[in-house]
């Protein structure tokens, strides 16, 4: 009977512990997420970096299209 009467709080007890506990991490856990959220990884820029040279050879490409254009319109007028 003493037993009895020494588990029972500890297993009442532990869904309070548990409780505590995301209470008392809910702090640190949101300010890892915002620094997360802050931060870039390597991945992210050197994804970004990719993303941002193949939009800059795209504009490369057009502009010398554009130029070759030109030039074409400029050598059929002297013609």
């Amino acid at each position: 009977m003493r037993k009895i009467v020494i588990l029972l709080p500890l297993v009442l007890l532990g869904g309070c512990v548990s409780t505590a506990k995301t209470i008392v991490m809910a702090p640190v856990h949101a300010a890892s997420k915002g620094v997360d959220w802050a931060t870039t990884s390597q991945d992210e820029a050197d994804r970004n970096r990719g993303r941002e040279m193949r939009k800059q050879e795209k504009r490369d490409a057009k502009a010398r299209k554009q130029a070759e254009e030109e030039r074409r319109r400029e050598a059929e007028r002297r013609d």
